[in-house]
Order: C-alpha cells, then structure tokens, then sequence
C-alpha cells in the first residue's frame, strides 16, 4: 500500500513527507530500523526517541525537532488510535463469515442468531445468541446463558457451569448448592480466552455492555460487571462481587466475595481487595488500600 491509502482510512491532522511512499510492513517504534516501507507509532511519552529514527512512515503526536528526509510523519491527536485504525484496515485478518461449523453441538431448545459459531463449540439448552457473535473453538456455553448482539468470545472458555458454592450436611460433610440462576452477557461485550464465568445461584452473572474480559479470568456466581470495564488476565472476582462503570481491575487482582467496587476504580496489579471501593479510587497492595483519587 501506499502511505496515501492509510490516509485515507485513519484520523489524523498532516503529513509531513511523501505519500507515495510504500508501506509493505509493521513494526514496533526501533531507531535501529533501516527499512523505508514500515510504518509504526510513536507515543508522547517516547516522543525522544524520534531523533534517532531515520527510516519509514511514523504515526505521531506533534513535535518540534527537524524532520529526517528519510521519515514520514502522520500527526495525529491520537496516534495509538490512529495506529489501530490502520491495523484494522489493512492488517487484521477478517472475521470468519456467520455460520455454525459442522462440528458444534447445538441444542435443539437453544436459538442462535446469525453469528459464527466455531468448531467443538457446545451451546446448550435454551441458551439464547444473538446476531454478529463471534464465538470461536471449544466453548461449553451451559445451559440458559443469554448472550446479546454483537459479542465476541474467544476460544476454551466455560460461560454458566455451576459456580464453587457448598454447605455442610448434618454429618459434617460438603455438598454443591443447587445453582439455578444464568449468565447475561450484554451487546458488544468481550471474552478472551481460558477463562470461567459462573451461573448463579440465583438470578444471574451479569457480563454488561462493552465490558471487557482478558484471557485466564474468573468471574464467580453472581457477579455484575458494569459497563465499560475491563478485567485483565488472571484476576479472580468472587462470588456476589458487583463492579460499577468504566473500572480496571489489573492482571492477578483478587476481590473478596460481596464486595462493591464503584464506577471509574482502578485496582493495581496483584491487588488483593477486602473492602468496598469507591468511585474514582486508586487501590493497590494486599490487602489493597486506597492511593488517590482520580481527578475530575
């Protein structure tokens, strides 16, 4: 492709150099490159490192140095977003067309929209799927699990087993209470992959809308994640754990069972949360205490 033709396809302001220049590849931002037909991005942050930069198509926040004669420059406002832009036009391998692939197991009772069901996928009773899902290979997608339009769901996942919930018996010993509730997962919400969200006990597991989950999690019965937020691999949400709007809860984090954690919350890596968030809090460590609050 031409440096024209991602012009044509992204958000940015100017472009300082050629756009008849040639792009074949990408890579990361590397003053060690020696290829004109790359192209890569460059944050504010490593805004720096553009002086030793001598080869190939930057996309960048503005800046003040000379330019090299070898470089183009796509200024953008928001060059990590511009830079994904062009990823999805001219670099990501297309969705697969919606079909069921002949070796999924669908359940006479269940209803599925048009969307792409992968190979060795298994959608059970009365479960319900929506139109423009992508649910990819080797998925257990248990009984009663609602899934709206629009969501994607990677591969080896278990959405609606029964969550980990016991009582002892008069003879002291263990046994599973009945789980009778679902999971909801709302429109354009997505799931990575390896990951378990439990059915509740009752009532439902609720996945809302936009909300994203990383590969390697676990969302136990009865949990709520709102809207916006992202849950990041291997953390572990607990039973009856509700999560407001537009929170980070980072990789290996673990929330006690029933507690809230409000809306635009931060929880740092590792974080081992005992007490109710919030909004807008900080917390890291374990147990997790607050660092500061986000400013309005």
């Amino acid at each position: 492709m031409k440096v024209q033709d991602i012009l044509d396809k992204i958000s940015y302001t100017r472009l300082i150099g050629n756009s008849n220049s040639v792009v074949n590849d990408v890579i990361q931002l590397d003053p060690s490159n020696t290829r004109d037909d790359i192209i890569c991005w460059c944050s504010q942050k490593n805004i720096g490192i553009l002086n030793d930069v001598k080869h190939g198509t930057i996309i960048t926040p503005p800046f003040e140095m000379e330019p090299e004669p070898g470089c183009n420059y796509i200024i953008a406002d928001n060059p990590r977003s511009a830079f994904k832009e062009m990823l999805e036009a001219f670099f990501v391998t297309p969705d697969p067309e919606f079909r069921i692939e002949s070796s999924a197991r669908i359940a006479s009772t269940a209803t599925v929209g048009k969307s792409y069901i992968g190979h060795n996928t298994v959608i059970e009773d009365h479960c319900v799927i929506g139109d423009g899902c992508i649910i990819l290979h080797n998925n257990v997608i248990h009984a009663n699990t609602k899934i709206q339009d629009k969501v994607r769901i990677g591969s080896n996942n278990t959405i609606g087993g029964v969550g980990f919930g016991y009582e002892k018996d008069e003879q002291g010993n263990y046994s599973v209470i009945p789980h009778i509730g679902n999971v909801t997962i709302e429109e354009a919400a997505e799931i990575g992959n390896n990951t378990c969200i439990d059915r509740a006990v009752l009532g439902t597991t609720l996945i809302s809308r936009n909300a994203k989950i990383d590969n390697l999690v676990h969302i136990a019965h009865g949990v709520v994640i709102g809207e916006n937020s992202l849950i990041i691999a291997n953390a572990m949400v607990a039973g009856s754990v509700r999560v407001g709007r537009n929170s980070w809860v980072a990789p290996s984090s673990s929330i006690l069972n029933k507690v809230t954690v409000g809306n635009d919350v931060t929880i740092g890596m590792g974080a081992v949360v005992l007490k109710n968030v919030t909004d807008g809090e900080v917390v890291v460590g374990n147990p997790a205490k607050p660092l500061q609050k986000r400013s309005s």
